[in-house]
Parts: C-alpha cells; structure tokens; sequence
C-alpha cells in the first residue's frame, strides 16, 4: 500500500496562492506542483507529502491560520 493513503487525496485546502507566490501559502506545494498534481506518480506525490510535512509552514498546519506557526518553537 502506497503512503499516498495516510493523506487526503492532495495537499490543497482551497487557500491559494501561486498566482502570486513561488510557493503556495495554503498547502506548501510550488506553483509546478500545483499544475502538475495530477500527472503525479504516487511515488513523486509522497516526496511533495514528505516536504510540505517536514516544512510545516503552509496554512494547512497552523491552528491559527497563521504560516509558520507550526516551526516557531522560542
């Protein structure tokens, strides 16, 4: 069983923002990720899944709402 199954289907949360920003606030994935999803083996999926969890700034890890809250440990 492919490690795609522990995530939803994409990383999106319907906050984006790659039409302004190299990477996409809401779900952490690049502007190329974004476009190209679903032409995405589920092995390069699980590399982007693999970043954008290690990262843990996009929106979709702040309890807040707030990027970066996640990583912020002072």
């Amino acid at each position: 069983m492919s490690e795609l199954h522990d995530h939803p289907d994409s990383p999106c949360i319907g906050v984006c923002s790659t039409l302004f920003d190299d990477v996409c606030k809401g779900c952490g994935r690049t502007a190329y990720e974004v476009s190209n999803w679903v032409f995405f083996t589920d092995e390069e999926k699980a590399v982007v899944w693999e970043r954008i969890n290690r990262e843990g700034t996009a929106m979709r890890y702040c309890d807040n709402g707030s990027a970066g809250s996640k990583t912020s440990q002072t």
